[in-house]
Parts: structure tokens; C-alpha cells; sequence
């Protein structure tokens, strides 16, 4: 599989990037996903995946990846599976990470090969960036191949369509025109969260937030962080419709009401007190 070569986007001293994601025994997912960031077109990043526990084909994929590509940096942090325990593993990530600039996916979204040139053209002091992902049934998860990846194709609205893509006016986020990508990112009313599946901010900013909330299990955790960044003068700006992902389908087993309901409370109890950092992250 041929993959285009990286460019640098900016000359002079090269700015350490890390791409940080978790990943939770997903390894076909996970292996896309890395097709997908060996393709950027900026070089030099690292990689650090933020392992909840998963099980040896996961640590066989990683390997299978750095073989193919031993250009590409990859750190492995990985801690037992005790339960859902991503904002413990994302930490611990953080801390591993040697990057000035942080970018945020999940182990089962593609990046497109401007991926992270793009969250670093956007970049801004005092600042973070929250995108999104075109979300994909399950069938055609399945059927995007590593040449699909490697070539690009699949990013485009109309191989999407012609490979069983459902009509939806979220697949707007598949437009390759620059002046539409603006146009409905300035008409969007989303709201501009923290959004861990596609978001970036500076290493510095992160760490005065002091990471991720360790109380929090699943529902609302990420949005949570931001709501921090926010209170201490971290302003959001949406690359919603620029930084473009593919997230692939999968199951929830990990989804749990009662522990929503907890986060919910936490995430109020930060908004309400104007929190610009936890207690319970970083130390």
C-alpha cells in the first residue's frame, strides 16, 4: 500500500505534536485507525494510545504497525482492565506524552490524511479545538480496506454513498470544498464542547486543567475537561466541518446509566463552581 509522504506545514524548529487516543479491545478498528495517521500528510508526530486493558491482539496489531511503518512513533501505555477506566488511561497518557500540542481522537476513528496538519493550522494561543466524526453503520465500517485508507478514497462523500453510506445531512462533514467547510462551520449550532473523539489543545492549557476527572466512567467525562479549559479562559473554536474522521460502528457494553447520572453531577458541580481545574486528575 502506497501512502503519501509527509510535509512539514510550518519551517523552522519542528513543534513536538502528540496524537493521543484510547483504545479498548478493538483491534481491527485500532489497525485502521493507524492506517490512518500513517497516512498524514505531516510527519513527525508520535503517537501515544491510552490502553483500558486490552487483551494481547491489540499489542500484536500495534507491532504489526510499527513493523510496516518503523517511521512511525508509537508509545503503548496500558494499565489492567478494571472496568471502564479511560479518564485514568488518558492521564497516564497525557503524562507519557512529549508533545507541546496535544490532539484527541478515539482508537476507533480514522483520520483523514490532513487530519493533523489541519488541528495545526487552526491552532491558536488560548485556545482549544473541538471537532467531530462521520459516524458509519456497521456494514461499512467493515468493509473500508487498508487501500481504501491509503489511497483516500473513502473519505469522499461519493465513495461513501456508493459503498452503502445512508443519506443523512450529517454527511456534509465528507464535503472536500474549502469555502463550504467554512460556511457550515459559521451556520453550525453545535455546541462547542470538548469533544474527545476530535479535539486538540496545548500541552501546557491541559495540565493547568490538570487532565481528566478520574471519578468520571462513561458519559459526559470529555465534555467535562472542557468545561474546565473553559472556566480558566480557554476559548473553543469548531473545526467541525476541517478535521475530518471516520468513526467506526461498534458495540457499547461499557454504557452504564447509574454512572451517567454520577458524571452529570461532577460536570454541574464544575460548571456551577467556575472550576478551572480537579482535584481528582493530574497531580
Amino acid at each position: 500500500m502506497r501512502l503519501p509522504r509527509g510535509k512539514n506545514i510550518r519551517s523552522g524548529r519542528k513543534m513536538k505534536v502528540s496524537v493521543i487516543f484510547t483504545t479498548y479491545n478493538q483491534p481491527a478498528w485500532l489497525y485502521k485507525t493507524l492506517l490512518g495517521f500513517a497516512g498524514q500528510s505531516y510527519e513527525g508526530f508520535e503517537i501515544v494510545i491510552a490502553d483500558d486493558g486490552s487483551g494481547p491482539e491489540t499489542k500484536a496489531v500495534i507491532a504489526q504497525i510499527r513493523s510496516q511503518f518503523p517511521r512511525l512513533s508509537i508509545q503503548h501505555i496500558w494499565h489492567k482492565d478494571d472496568g471502564f477506566r479511560k479518564t485514568v488511561i488518558l492521564n497516564k497518557a497525557l503524562l507519557a506524552s512529549c508533545g507541546e500540542y496535544l490532539i484527541f481522537t478515539d482508537g476507533d476513528c480514522i483520520p483523514s490524511p490532513d487530519f493533523v496538519s489541519t488541528h495545526l493550522r487552526f491552532r491558536q494561543k488560548g485556545h482549544f479545538l473541538t471537532g467531530g466524526a462521520l459516524r458509519l453503520p456497521l456494514a461499512l465500517s467493515k468493509k473500508i480496506s487498508p487501500e481504501d485508507i491509503g489511497s483516500g478514497d473513502c473519505f469522499g462523500y461519493g465513495w461513501l454513498r456508493k459503498n452503502g453510506m445512508p443519506w443523512s445531512l450529517h454527511n456534509i462533514k465528507s464535503v472536500d470544498s474549502s469555502v463550504l467547510k467554512y460556511l457550515f462551520t459559521a451556520l453550525s449550532r453545535a455546541a462547542k464542547t470538548w469533544n474527545g473523539g476530535n479535539a486538540s489543545c496545548w500541552r501546557k492549557d491541559a495540565l493547568g486543567a490538570k487532565g481528566f476527572d478520574e471519578r468520571m466512567q462513561h458519559g459526559g467525562e470529555d465534555c467535562e475537561f472542557g468545561d474546565r479549559l473553559k472556566n480558566g479562559g480557554i476559548k473553543p473554536i469548531s473545526v467541525r466541518y476541517h478535521a475530518k474522521t471516520l468513526h467506526l460502528d461498534h458495540g457499547r457494553p461499557y454504557v452504564n446509566e447509574e454512572a451517567k447520572i454520577t458524571n452529570d453531577k461532577i460536570r454541574a458541580s464544575t460548571q456551577a463552581q467556575r472550576l478551572k481545574k480537579t482535584s481528582y486528575g493530574l497531580p
